[in-house]
């Protein structure tokens, strides 16, 4: 039987360390505010440079359910201007959608020149998510797999 802590309660510095056991420390929030705005700022040169140069840019943001990918999406979209800067996030795909080759629903959504397209979610979850929870075949997991390297280095 395990020994219980009687009448001996943990500080929140205990708390947090445990719940954060395996991943790096919270940062404090002036430190965050701090790195963020340097963030920002890199952002906006970013923004500059697809300005000048006329550059496409794809940011694809992978992860589980609440894992924060909304967040950081929300804090990058913050500072620069919505005319270069566009989020797709794309719903389930209809009927129609199903019946087209998988990365044909994102194609649409592709960038031009001087945009930056930041995807939440991707075709990757064809390759993993649709695998794992049988919302496709192997067959079309395995013809995803087939033209999806192709797909991108058409992007490239």
């Amino acid at each position: 039987m395990a020994k219980k802590d009687k009448g001996k309660k943990k500080s929140k510095k205990d708390a947090e360390q445990q719940s954060a056991e395996g991943r790096k420390p919270k940062l404090k929030r002036a430190d965050y505010e701090e790195k963020l705005e340097e963030l920002q700022i890199e952002l906006v040169k970013l923004q500059r440079w697809v300005k000048h140069t006329g550059a496409r840019v794809v940011v694809v943001f992978e992860g589980r359910d609440a894992a924060g990918k909304g967040g950081v999406i929300k804090r990058i979209t913050e500072r620069v201007s919505s005319r270069i800067f566009r989020v797709v996030a794309l719903p389930a795909p209809n009927d129609r959608e199903k019946s087209q080759l998988y990365v044909q629903r994102y194609i649409v959504h592709m960038p031009a020149g001087v945009e930056v397209v930041l995807f939440d979610r991707s075709w990757y979850n064809r390759a993993g998510v649709e695998k794992v929870l049988g919302f496709c075949t192997d067959k079309q997991h395995e013809k995803f797999l087939r033209t999806c390297d192709r797909f991108e280095h058409g992007l490239v």
